[in-house]
């Protein structure tokens, strides 16, 4: 195999190829990304056995062929050298990197003068990945996915005991397509309407791996493609493709938590809410990160109790008309929502202290999140 590509090219695909990799250990087959040269064009795949990655660059092959080469160090590489054209060439399993031309010539206009030679393991080795029918993908905006994931992930359990509550839940149902995150005291919700070309399928668990991915490197134009499967979900999207192993299990019945109706209702600024709760949770203690919030007529103040660090207080101007009352909550559970918000208002609905609020945008939107107060 020998092929050349400008460095600049090949590094970006090389860095989102890593990002996969889970294992660090040379000699294992999972450390390595497998690259195959073929006709004008270098695959490049990784995997952890969980999510798997395929993209592809244009070169100039010159040879044709394939070998799996250690990801961290071929990356390391590439970030090293000079933004020059580089030629790849392979030895049985080492693949020599160096800057195109003779063999061992300086590069005049950078004055640099390398040449690597990475070790490599044989493909045969490297893991098959999964397919998917092609007449079962359907497609989505990019745009409108990543807004799913977004206002869903943050909310996913860290407790591998409740592992079905460890990704987000996707599924199906009339002629919308909806996402759910939880760790049993939050919960994300957001829809979004598709075609009725899209076939039905059952709701699954998306490990947050995949999801992270997508809204990382997915841009904000054209269109996404998605396959879901028995046992794995498939993302397309430019020239990247995506498989990630399901997560067995259960889903909660999140509709059971969803409050039906609820008394009172606040709507207060974003952004103002949000920098006092950053500000005041400076003298959180340890990991309860227990806030107050007061209200009382037209005013909500954000509070916390005195601590061993001192005590903190900010009022806040509102729309507000009810009981005075006390709410206690994790503030991350409201800061992480107002950060992925866009409105300039937030409206916080309730019944009492010890039951759960619903927060959304202001005017309503297509998504919320259920919080559930801490015990006084």
């Amino acid at each position: 195999m020998t092929f050349i590509c400008e460095r600049n090219v090949l590094l970006k695909e090389v860095a989102i190829a890593q990002e996969i990799i889970a294992s660090k250990n040379a000699s294992s087959i999972l450390s390595n990304m497998y690259l195959e040269a073929k006709d004008g064009v270098l695959s490049i795949k990784s995997t952890d056995l969980k999510v798997n990655f395929e993209t592809t660059v244009p070169v100039n092959v010159e040879q044709s062929g394939s070998m799996t080469v250690f990801g961290d160090k071929f990356l390391s590489i590439l970030n090293a050298v000079p933004e020059v054209e580089l030629r790849f060439g392979q030895t049985d399993t080492r693949i020599d990197i160096l800057p195109n031309g003779n063999n061992e010539e300086s590069d005049e206009k950078n004055n640099k003068k390398f040449k690597f030679q990475l070790k490599g393991i044989v493909t045969e080795k490297f893991p098959p990945f999964p397919t998917a029918n092609e007449e079962s993908f359907f497609e989505i905006p990019v745009k409108d996915f990543k807004e799913m994931v977004t206002q869903t992930i943050f909310s996913v359990s860290d407790d591998e005991t409740r592992y079905y509550m460890t990704g987000v839940f996707f599924e199906k149902s009339e002629d919308k397509l909806i996402m759910v995150a939880t760790d049993g005291r939050r919960l994300a919700y957001i829809t979004r309407a598709t075609s009725s070309a899209v076939a039905d399928f059952k709701g699954v668990i998306i490990s947050p791996k995949i999801l992270t991915i997508i809204t990382k490197h997915a841009g904000d134009e054209g269109l996404l493609a998605i396959s879901v499967t028995e046992k794995n979900i498939f993302i397309r999207f430019g020239s990247y493709n995506l498989s990630s192993v399901l997560i067995e299990g259960n889903f909660p019945n999140y509709r059971r938590v969803i409050p039906e109706s609820q008394d009172f209702t606040v709507v207060i600024n974003r952004i103002k809410l949000l920098s006092a709760i950053r500000r005041v949770s400076l003298l959180s203690e340890g990991n309860s990160r227990k806030i107050y919030l007061k209200l009382a007529n037209k005013l909500v103040s954000v509070e916390i109790e005195e601590s061993e660090f001192g005590m903190a207080h900010e009022d806040i101007d509102c729309q507000y008309e009810g009981p005075e009352l006390s709410i206690a909550l994790n503030y991350r559970y409201l800061e992480e929502p107002f950060k992925v918000m866009s409105g300039n208002d937030v409206c916080i609905q309730f019944v009492d202290a010890n039951k759960a609020i619903t927060i959304r945008p202001e005017p309503e939107n297509i998504f919320f999140h259920v919080v559930m107060p801490m015990q006084v």
